[in-house]
């Protein structure tokens, strides 16, 4: 409850992780993928959801904090895309139906607590096309029992199980702790 509290204060601030840029690595996915539907799991400020939109993608943002929300809707009208933003939980997704060709999470799933990323996976499950790529952005916890956000190689694993991993790319957030971009699909 406090850390969403955190979340929520931290968009009347500049967030250190709002960062305005598209990394690389969804670039990258752009330009080597045919537009598509694409969900963008704690859009934040709607950076991503901006950039894929003005790439042909038929976009949805979503994130619990009510001030990202409109942060974001304001860039996307300022930059004359269409884009659907939605306030949800992302262990929920209740307002969120159909199916994703991308479905796009830089930082949310690390800063889950353990019982919301079953259900979280459970929703990445039912909401990815068959054909369909979730690229995710984690960093790692050097303890598993480590306080704050950061995920273990054994969340990974979990994963894993539901879905299928293609492609890890290693490295480090802002040099500080290990860090990965992991792409799955569908299990087989």
């Amino acid at each position: 409850m406090l850390q969403k509290i955190w979340f929520s204060l931290s968009y009347y601030l500049n967030p250190t992780w709002d960062t305005g840029i598209s990394p690389p690595e969804l670039l990258s996915f752009i330009e080597t993928h045919l537009p598509g539907k694409a969900l963008d799991i704690g859009c934040g400020t709607g950076t991503n959801v901006i950039t894929l939109a003005k790439s042909g993608w038929q976009v949805t943002g979503i994130d619990f904090a009510p001030r990202a929300i409109r942060i974001a809707e304001k860039k996307a009208h300022q930059n004359k895309v269409k884009a659907r933003f939605l306030q949800d939980e992302v262990d929920h997704l209740d307002s969120i139906s159909g199916s994703f060709d991308l479905i796009l999470d830089i930082g949310c799933f690390h800063s889950l607590r353990q019982e919301e990323r079953v259900k979280y996976i459970k929703n990445i499950d039912r909401l990815l096309s068959p054909d369909g790529t979730y690229l995710l952005y984690v960093f790692f916890k050097d303890q598993p029992k480590e306080r704050g956000p950061g995920v273990t190689e054994d969340d990974i694993i979990r994963l894993s199980k539901t879905l299928q991993l293609y492609r890890r790319t290693d490295g480090t957030e802002r040099g500080l702790r290990s860090s990965a971009w992991l792409n799955f699909n569908q299990s087989i």
